[in-house]
């Protein structure tokens, strides 16, 4: 019923058609060709026939055209409906196996996380444990003579799958190699980077995961990024790098006195920072130079005056030993000449002649002590001077900057107290050295009294 129905349904169409086209030839005929002028009825009807004839003949084609055609386009539809029908049967069977696997698919996930419970609490210590140590390998220096260790255990923390036994293995062996190497003091030979951005091969001298050397007892910093080690542009104190020495000079088995730094770069960091004397002394600036100067200037005179009045104490000394016989290159002795050439005179006359050779003397005595005290007493001065403009900058930095940054505030009164520092060195051995000059001139000056006393003396006596 269903395939005359669909007969019925394309000779319609096939119909339709035949009507269709006359039509349409007919009037694309009439637009195509001019008409010739009908003059009678006679020509009329013989027209209208030829035409009907032609248009007859023409849909007699197409519609035998069409009835062989027939066969084959059924038969393309009825594979298409096959097709059709074989593809809905086999999304059918494809939906309930997609529900089926689905339902499966479920209970293996349940499953896995079931047995998966301790695997993936492992995973994550794993994980943690390749994290920080990849993290503390790439910064140790032993990855300098041990290097590619810190990408593996990194690939290893951003793993998102199960680690396989040669991944645990391999942690393991990465463990145990650091933890040997952190209690060796091995040479081998290393890159190094040197100051003028060079590199060479040579010796290096690692103490544990502390320090390194190289053959001349250089310091060593080391480039994570790299896997190299560099010499430092600046390296610690004089007494540090004897250290370093002894470590290098040691032998295999040797007991022997070094340096290392426990904090693995942070201690040597800041004894590099910490700036030398020269560097201490140009942080004070102008009045640090003049104070340096004072000192240089007062250590000159007092090493002079000190050396000059020893002198002439062992003259006056030796004068003492010998007063009837006065000599003119000694204090004493140009008293005792006073003395000697005014015996024939009263007591009050020889007393105030011997005064007055005394006093003479003590210019001589006394010149350039008092200059040393009054250095001593404008160095710490100058010291404080230098230390209230230094204040006074850091004030106008903390205006400018603020007080976010604790380093310069810091790093300013430092530099402030530089010089109060130096005024306060410059006084210390000034006093002392003002001291000691000043007693030796007292000294001279209570023997030329005591000789003088005694002459008088002996004079009114002999009255």
């Amino acid at each position: 019923m269903k395939k005359f129905t669909e007969n019925k349904i394309i000779i319609l169409i096939s119909f339709l058609s035949i009507i269709a086209f006359p039509l349409s030839s007919f009037a694309q005929k009439e637009e195509n060709e001019t008409p010739a002028e009908v003059t009678s009825l006679e020509q009329l009807i013989l027209k209208v026939q030829e035409e009907a004839l032609y248009d007859t003949e023409e849909n007699r084609q197409r519609i035998a055209k069409f009835i062989a055609e027939k066969d084959t386009q059924q038969k393309i539809l009825d594979k298409t409906l096959a097709d059709l029908k074989v593809q809905e049967d086999r999304a059918v069977v494809l939906e309930k196996e997609f529900d089926e696997n689905d339902v499966k698919l479920s209970e293996l996930e349940d499953l896995k996380a079931e047995r998966l419970g301790a695997f993936g609490e492992l995973f994550g210590v794993v994980r943690g444990t390749a994290s920080e140590m990849g993290a503390q390998i790439k910064e140790s220096i032993i990855s300098g003579e041990l290097s590619g260790r810190h990408e593996t255990l990194t690939n290893l923390a951003k793993s998102q799958k199960l680690p396989s036994n040669e991944e645990l293995e391999l942690l393991w062996f990465h463990l145990l190699e650091e933890m040997k190497a952190q209690g060796e003091v091995k040479r081998f030979t290393g890159t190094i980077v040197d100051t003028d951005g060079s590199f060479s091969e040579e010796d290096v001298i690692r103490v544990g995961p502390w320090t390194a050397f190289d053959r001349r007892g250089n310091f060593l910093g080391y480039l994570p990024d790299d896997e190299r080690y560099r010499v430092l542009g600046r390296q610690p104190q004089a007494r540090f790098l004897d250290l370093g020495d002894n470590v290098v000079d040691g032998d295999t088995g040797d007991i022997v006195k070094g340096a290392i730094d426990p904090s693995r770069g942070a201690i040597l960091g800041l004894l590099i920072q910490t700036p030398g004397l020269s560097e201490r002394v140009s942080q004070g600036g102008v009045v640090g130079y003049i104070i340096i100067g004072l000192l240089i200037i007062g250590l000159l005179l007092s090493g002079e005056r000190i050396f000059r009045l020893t002198i002439v104490s062992r003259s006056v000394n030796a004068q003492s030993k010998d007063v009837d016989n006065p000599n003119d290159d000694n204090p004493l002795g140009r008293v005792l000449s006073a003395y000697h050439s005014n015996r024939s005179a009263d007591v009050e006359t020889l007393e105030l002649k011997l005064d007055d050779a005394i006093l003479k003397e003590l210019p001589a005595l006394e010149r350039g002590i008092n200059f040393i005290k009054l250095l001593s007493s404008v160095a710490p001065l100058l010291g404080l001077l230098g230390t209230v403009t230094g204040m006074i900058v850091t004030f106008q930095a903390i205006t400018l900057f603020g007080t976010g940054d604790p380093k310069l505030m810091a790093g300013g009164i430092s530099q402030a107290l530089v010089t109060t520092v130096l005024g306060l060195t410059a006084a210390i051995p000034l006093v002392l050295l003002h001291s000691v000059a000043q007693q030796r001139s007292r000294s001279i000056q209570q023997v030329l009294e005591e000789q003088s006393a005694g002459l008088i003396a002996a004079k009114a006596e002999s009255r």
